[in-house]
């Protein structure tokens, strides 16, 4: 008992021998030399009740990797929300379509005009300075016939330019040209899903469609890309073809769907606007049955609304995670309020031997904080390979948010602290004789 006292509380080498204390380095072998009794101490009572230790060490690892999971999926999912709205290009864009009448007297004048044609498009698309593009379009749904199948599917009319600025890139081939326009070929470019729903994965440049008898030669395929709208989904799902092309086979009432406009500055938005309309009036005969549609502006509002519904799922799941570590805190409680039933022989043993309160009070909050950290390192570990795995579902990969992270080691370790004081308490205020009787 002399030596493990000597250990215990060896003040060094004595005065007598001439030699000063190094109270700097007995200090830091103490704490090495205890933080390595505490590491081994937890180690052997998580091994010593299996069962109880692993409904504890899995409470926490959920919350840990709740909360890792959580922050980097939703950083994924912004990133990819982002990425969509972006894609749609309706920044600085603004639309003219056909005005839906809202009484009987403006349903009677709508009636003595054509509505938007095909015939509209040179007035309407006449350069302005401020204007950088003019993007008519027109659309119907009809069938597609090749190789026996017949297929229903968007037939779109467009400008040669409108995949450029609507972001539209090809992935195979090449896109519609002013030389197709000019010759009204009977060429299309098909969308990324209706590829791969009507050739498998194979490539379609080169093959013929027919719609509605009309041979179509395929000579692009755009590239995959986010829907996010109308327009994405249609042109996804069907072929675009030359704006003249259409009115020629297709619609005999050349029936425009809508125009387009990109704007240099979006500051232009309201002259611009004005502009637009005054031109349709001249066009329809001073009926204005058309009207303005912000397309920036609805994406603005749209994003905004997605921003709200993602602060209304962070506020759930983190509360959701942080039950379930404030639940795993709970379960260090209970694992260290039994360790120190069953450890109360050993406490009263260390202080007999020497050992003060402020030693045993350190070796309870550690072994807690040990629990803990066992915990939220495989909690880290499990929640980083699924991170990994769904890694390719997003544009930029999913990355563990280092805030997440982090917050989660600091709640785990936080909780083990506050749950770990009772205990540590009773093991420091516990007398050597009480415990040893």
């Amino acid at each position: 008992m002399s030596d493990e006292t000597f250990i215990l509380r060896s003040p060094g080498p004595s005065l007598l021998d001439g030699e000063a204390p190094a109270p700097a380095a007995r200090t830091r072998g103490f704490s090495a030399g205890m933080l390595w009794e505490v590491v081994r101490t937890g180690l052997v009572e998580l091994w010593a009740h299996k069962v109880r230790s692993l409904l504890t060490l899995t409470l926490l690892m959920l919350g840990v990797f709740a909360l890792v999971v959580m922050t980097s999926v939703l950083d994924g999912i912004m990133d990819k929300i982002s990425t969509g709205f972006a894609g749609m290009s309706w920044d600085g864009t603004v639309r003219i379509t056909q005005k839906t009448p809202e009484t009987g007297e403006e349903r009677k004048r709508f009636n003595m005009s054509p509505g938007l044609r095909y015939e509209d498009v040179p007035r309407l698309t006449t350069p302005h300075p401020k204007v950088l593009a003019f993007l008519p379009r027109a659309q119907r749904t009809s069938s597609v016939r090749i190789t026996g199948d017949t297929e229903r599917i968007f037939v779109t009319g467009v400008s040669p330019d409108y995949a450029t600025w609507m972001n539209r890139p090809i992935g195979l081939g090449r896109g519609l040209t002013e030389d197709d326009q000019r010759r009204r070929s009977t060429v299309a470019v098909v969308g990324a899903t209706l590829a791969s729903k009507l050739f498998g994965g194979g490539d379609p440049v080169g093959r013929d469609l027919v719609v509605e008898g009309v041979p179509f030669r395929i000579v692009g395929v755009q590239a995959p890309g986010q829907i996010f709208n109308e327009e994405n989904y249609t042109d996804a799902n069907g072929i675009l073809i030359p704006l003249e092309t259409y009115m020629d086979r297709m619609d005999p009432a050349h029936k425009l769907a809508q125009v387009t406009v990109k704007l240099r500055r979006t500051e232009d938005m309201g002259e611009v606007s004005a502009m637009l309309l005054g031109r349709v009036r001249q066009a329809h005969h001073g009926i204005e049955d058309a009207e303005i549609v912000d397309l920036d502006a609805e994406a603005a509002k749209a994003y905004q609304n997605f921003l709200e519904q993602m602060h209304g799922w962070q506020v759930v799941l983190l509360s959701l995670a942080g039950t379930v570590l404030l639940v795993g805190g709970v379960g260090v409680l209970s694992v260290m309020l039994i360790s120190f039933s069953d450890r109360r022989f050993e406490i009263g043993l260390r202080k007999a031997l020497g050992a003060s309160d402020h030693e045993i009070f350190i070796q309870f909050l550690l072994e807690a904080v040990v629990l803990a950290a066992i915990g939220a390192l495989l909690g880290t570990l499990s929640g980083g390979l699924l991170c990994q795995a769904l890694s390719a579902n997003f544009p930029y990969g999913l990355v563990v948010n280092p805030i997440g992270l982090i917050t989660a080691w600091i709640v785990a370790l936080a909780l083990a602290l506050v749950f770990g004081l009772y205990p540590a308490f009773r093991a420091m205020r516990l007398s050597p004789m009480e415990a040893m009787r």
